[in-house]
């Protein structure tokens, strides 16, 4: 199924004159359901109601435009109701996501300047160093009913700040304001990605992350936004079903996430196809071809998304096509792009270089960071020269802030008609599962690590069977136990960015500058050790073995003892997903994912497979 972006002619309304989200929230039909939050339901009304309560409080404690609120909630219908609450008064949200080490928290709250943290209970949420605490209950309580005004606010208003992974080893917050929120809205609307009336969204993102952003503003159009928990959205068995249950018609999906849900997808289309907006990470020649025939069959609509979080989520579109290769599409109406030589010179079609993006939804910098801002955020020199911006690919308006544009790192290919194909980094950021992260963050924490001297980590392609991160370091006396090692950084750093493998050297090899020498890093010994139980066989009971044939299958490793951790021998979220399929077509068990999180050791996920096996047994007599 080929679906055709809007034609450059057409006219695109400059930010000025679109309507500010909450304008277009207050306009919903008050009676249509607004939110689906596993067992509760809001209306329109119920969630403008409730926002204008929260929005109250907040003003009543003084916080209103460009101050900033930290929502450290999980995911359900408050954490929707007190982010348009945020943005009804004025103030711009940070999302704090409750599962984050508490050290993390601690900074993201504290480096924002947040004026007031919102928990989900008394003594929750994170060490906040003096900044004022609020149960969201009780910015919730009952109050006397008004109408539902939002606090006015100017286009360049502070609607939030999100943090990516930093490349100094701290994560940096990137502010957004307002008007670049409600463009992004209008922009998916006018490239027919955002399309259906009172369509059915889930809200699949961590609100940590800025494609959340993307779901949620498709309230403002009147549109239902579906919560989707955390142990559906790990398991594609439970996540196919609650797409057709749920009766979706938007999801946003990583490619890698994506794969494993279009053999469960339902293959009959229903009545209209479900629009799948993947992203994050770069889609795979297979996938595409996947993608592309669930489409003929009217089962998909698909759309490639690329967009860095400085430029508000989304940035480029391309809709998957016949026969095509792996495209990120054309930009997007409301921005500019540049690809540019290392000279900062066009480069003609068919060329490659790096992508600049200028527009009024690039970012209005890094929160407290000026000198990071002005090196990423550079001068628009076809604005500075007067030529208004039509000498290169740019679908957008000519006007963006102050004439800047936004130094994506990211190498792209000119292809016919603006498309763009994406060719990876030109540093050292990576995109992984779907994350962006910064290699120097997660080598700054592996070398804070106590006994470790010096720390490199690298993307490896082949990890277990998929890419992943390993860790090299070297200390001033024996080795750090991996044990410690990975303790240690779970304890300060998000799952997504632990490495997988540990590797101890003696010393780097180095470049003949002294530099360290990456290319010459020894490939990783990806079969896990023995394990303390010795041979496969010694100890295991015959559904013990049948386990550690799978997990052997799936983690690459030949030998592996009951007492061993699926986590703690390289795996992850993927490779859970990966078990989990293994065993249900091995052994015939529905395992949930989330089995495999609560037993991670070999006897305990054995132990809890034959208690699903007798509970089926049972069952069928």
């Amino acid at each position: 199924m080929t679906a055709v972006l809007p034609e450059r002619s057409r006219t695109h309304a400059a930010p000025s004159s679109v309507p500010d989200l909450l304008e277009r929230l207050a306009q919903a039909p008050a009676g249509r359901t607004a939110v689906v939050a596993g067992g509760d339901e809001l209306t329109f009304a119920a969630l403008r109601a409730g926002a204008t309560r929260f929005a109250d409080r907040l003003t009543a404690r003084g916080i209103g435009p460009e101050s900033v609120v930290a929502l450290c909630l999980p995911r359900g219908a408050d954490l929707v109701v007190a982010l348009i609450g945020t943005l009804t008064a004025g103030a711009a949200y940070l999302p704090v996501d409750p599962k984050l080490p508490a050290e993390r928290r601690s900074y993201l709250v504290e480096d924002a300047r947040a004026d007031l943290v919102v928990t989900a209970g008394e003594g929750d949420g994170p060490a906040t160093g003096g900044v004022p605490r609020l149960p969201v209950a009780e910015l919730l309580s009952p109050a006397p009913e008004r109408p539902y005004a939002p606090v006015t606010v100017g286009a360049d208003t502070l609607a939030y700040v999100i943090y990516t992974s930093g490349s100094t080893g701290r994560p940096k917050g990137v502010e957004i304001g307002r008007a670049a929120v409600s463009a992004l809205l209008a922009e998916l609307e006018e490239s027919d990605i955002a399309v259906t009336d009172g369509g059915r969204v889930g809200w699949n993102a961590s609100p940590s992350f800025d494609a959340s952003v993307q779901q949620w503003v498709r309230l403002c159009r009147g549109d239902t936004l579906v919560m989707i928990d955390e142990e559906t959205r790990a398991d594609p068995a439970l996540l196919a079903r609650f797409v057709d249950e749920q009766a979706l018609t938007d999801l946003d999906i990583t490619p890698s996430h994506a794969d494993p849900l279009l053999d469960l997808i339902s293959a009959d289309g229903g009545p209209r196809p479900l629009t799948l907006l993947v992203g994050g990470e770069a889609v795979s020649p297979a996938l595409w071809r996947r993608l592309d025939t669930l489409g003929a069959r009217g089962v998909l609509r698909t759309v490639n998304l690329y967009g860095p979080t400085e430029c508000t989520v989304d940035a480029t579109a391309g809709w998957v096509d016949a026969g095509g290769e792996p495209h990120i599409g054309r930009v997007l109406p409301g921005l500019r792009m540049r690809v540019l030589d290392a000279a900062l010179d066009p480069v003609p079609e068919g060329g490659s270089g790096e992508l600049y993006l200028a527009g009024p939804r690039v970012a209005r910098g890094y929160r407290g960071r000026p000198a990071l801002t002005a090196e990423r955020f550079v001068p628009d020199r076809a604005t500075d020269s007067g030529n208004g911006g039509g000498d290169g690919y740019g679908d957008g308006p000519v006007g963006n802030h102050g004439g800047r544009m936004y130094r994506t790192g990211d190498l792209v290919r000119v292809l016919p008609e603006g498309r763009l194909a994406y060719l990876g980094r030109a540093d050292g950021q990576i995109k992984l599962r779907g994350h962006r992260i910064e290699l120097r963050e997660v080598e700054a924490a592996v070398a804070a690590a106590p006994g470790v001297a010096e720390a490199v980590v690298v993307l490896h392609p082949e990890v277990h069977g998929a890419p992943g991160l390993v860790a090299y370091h070297r200390g001033d006396g024996p080795a750090v136990a991996e044990g410690r090692l990975r303790a240690h950084l779970e304890a300060v750093l998000p799952a997504y960015m632990v490495p997988s493998l540990f590797v101890a050297l003696d010393r780097f090899p180095t470049t003949v500058n002294g530099k360290v020498d990456r290319a010459a890093l020894p490939a990783p010994a990806t079969a896990a050790p023995l394990s303390p139980a010795g041979p496969a066989d010694d100890g295991l009971s015959a559904s013990q073995r049948l386990i550690a044939k799978v997990w052997a299958t799936v983690l690459g490793a030949p030998r592996i003892g009951p007492d061993d951790n699926f986590f703690k021998l390289g795996g992850h979220s993927l490779l859970a997903i990966k078990l989990v399929s293994r065993v249900r077509a091995e052994l015939g068990v529905a395992l949930p994912v989330k089995a495999v999180y609560a037993n991670p050791r070999l006897r305990d996920l054995a132990a809890h497979i034959d208690t699903l096996v007798a509970a089926t047994a049972g069952q069928d007599r």
